[in-house]
């Protein structure tokens, strides 16, 4: 079974660039302690490095 990425939003995005609002709710987060399960692949991996800061990641199984 392939790898999934738990992401939590830990942060707010209020201050945050434009770029990195987008990529919250591209990844599905709205408000801080939303959850999402998302495939670990190359295109999440870098959704997840852009927000890093604001988010916690957990490899899951």
């Amino acid at each position: 079974m392939a790898a999934r990425l738990k992401v939590t939003q830990t942060k707010s995005k209020v201050s945050e660039k434009q770029n990195q609002r987008d990529t919250l709710r591209s990844l599905g987060l709205k408000r801080i302690g939303d959850v999402v399960v998302r495939p670990d692949d190359a295109q999440n991996r870098g959704y997840v490095n852009t927000v890093a800061h604001l988010v916690k990641v957990e490899e899951i199984d």
